[in-house]
């Protein structure tokens, strides 16, 4: 337990500075720009999740054979896979910005946005994808940095950053008067700061790093390997963010109020999931290293220890939540907007009921991926999306804005039906290859 809480902790402050960014751009906006500019914000969220999911989750991908290599101490394969990881972050990010930038549009009328916000969701999307090569490369290089073993200086580096972006959210919006395309440059300009420190200090921090120049060449096998594993990673976020467009999609539909009360929403739960998330991510690694050395017993314990944690997290959250999530949405919108305020207790109210099912399901996940079988972990994404859409179909259509509420606590019940049965099978396999050894 202590190995894994020391290792999660300054993850999950680094997750919890990541919230910070949409927190604080969500909540400048709302407050200086009105209700109309946090609904272009969020008119958009699930659409940002798609594309950025996708980069966040190959960059996961990316760090596991790196942490599976230094848990077997080979070193130069290691450095091998970093050099090839960051080659192909570089083609890939450029491609997913060119596209998703000149698609902007198309997207958002796919998705019924609102007209009277269709301008500034056009500029604030348009912003972000084309910092996505900023969002790839710090992620990317995070993850390499906590392969390693070292989960704090990321962290470090994002503080540095959230303050940052922070500092450039104001001055962008209130000095510039940039409006809602200020808050995406400053969130934009703010990770790719990260990603540079984050660079910089990894190849001066780590001797093992220090290779030749034949282990820095490209190597096509290499790549194979970590397009298998990361691909799907990314493919997971990207097929789990389709059934959340759906849901938005069916949710722009309401009205405005309903998209501005389910961005405050998002933002709340999102920073409140962090933790859970950190725990997932924490075993990855824990299980790519453990993988490497050939400890499947371990993997085990951590599965259990990590649910513990998760529990008692828990039993917090759902108190602080029941109690203050009108609290938390007046940091978006005035006290006089009632609708907006009710529907965004009710979303946070029913969310956190269901956190438990959420803690599951980022503990059994990651560690699946930990353990290089991300095909599996894909597979839970795809259940996840068709329980989003048959609610965006069928329920929302039925019962409005309540069964908006409900759509991501089925699809994280579809998803842990899915993988318990699919952590047993890869946990069995691995035990049986340490006998066979």
């Amino acid at each position: 337990m202590p190995l894994i809480f020391n290792f999660t902790m300054p993850l999950l402050m680094g997750n919890l500075l990541q919230q910070t960014y949409s927190l604080v751009d969500a909540a400048i906006v709302g407050k200086f720009l009105g209700i109309n500019a946090l609904a272009s914000v969020g008119a958009s969220t699930s659409v940002v999740f798609l594309i950025l999911g996708f980069c966040n989750g190959c960059c996961g991908g990316f760090g596991i054979p790196v942490a599976q290599k230094f848990g077997a101490r080979d070193y130069s394969t290691m450095r091998r896979y970093i050099s090839v990881s960051l080659q192909l972050a570089a083609v890939m990010s450029v491609v997913i910005a060119v596209v998703t930038s000149i698609l902007c549009g198309d997207i958002l009328l796919m998705m019924r946005t609102p007209d009277i916000i269709f301008q500034d969701a056009y500029y604030y999307l348009l912003i972000t994808f084309i910092g996505v090569p900023c969002t790839f490369f710090y992620n990317l290089l995070s993850s390499i940095i906590r392969a390693l073993g070292d989960s704090k200086t990321p962290f470090w580096f994002l503080l540095f950053s959230t303050i940052l972006n922070i500092l450039l959210d104001l001055f962008c919006i209130l000095v510039l008067d940039w409006g809602v395309a200020g808050a995406a440059i400053a969130t934009v300009f703010s990770q790719g700061v990260s990603a540079v420190l984050c660079y910089g200090y990894m190849m001066r921090r780590f001797d093992i790093l220090r290779g030749t120049p034949d282990e820095r060449k490209f190597n096509g096998a290499l790549a194979r390997t970590l397009m298998y594993i990361g691909v799907p990673m990314g493919l997971q976020f990207s097929i789990t963010a389709i059934g959340s467009i759906m849901l938005q999609s069916a949710n722009n539909a309401l009205g405005t109020a309903c998209v501005a009360a389910f961005t405050a929403a998002m933002r709340i739960k999102m920073f409140f999931m962090c933790p859970l998330e950190s725990l997932g991510i924490a075993m990855a690694t824990y299980t790519g290293q453990n993988y490497g050395a050939g400890k499947p017993e371990r993997i085990w314990m951590g599965v259990k220890v990590s649910a513990l944690m998760m529990i008692i997290y828990w039993a917090f959250t759902f108190c602080v939540l029941m109690l203050g999530a009108r609290t938390f949405a007046l940091l978006f919108v005035e006290a006089s907007e009632l609708e907006i305020l009710k529907d965004t207790e009710l979303f946070l109210h029913i969310s956190v009921s269901f956190f438990p099912v959420l803690g599951l399901l980022c503990i059994l996940r990651y560690t699946i991926q930990g353990a290089g079988y991300t095909n599996l972990a894909m597979l839970s994404g795809v259940s996840e999306m068709i329980a989003r859409v048959l609610v965006s179909l069928y329920a929302v259509p039925a019962f409005g804005y309540l069964a908006v509420c409900f759509g991501d606590p089925t699809a994280w019940i579809a998803a842990v039906l899915f993988l318990v049965p699919a952590f047993i099978f890869v946990y069995r396999r691995l035990l049986r290859m340490r006998r066979e050894q």
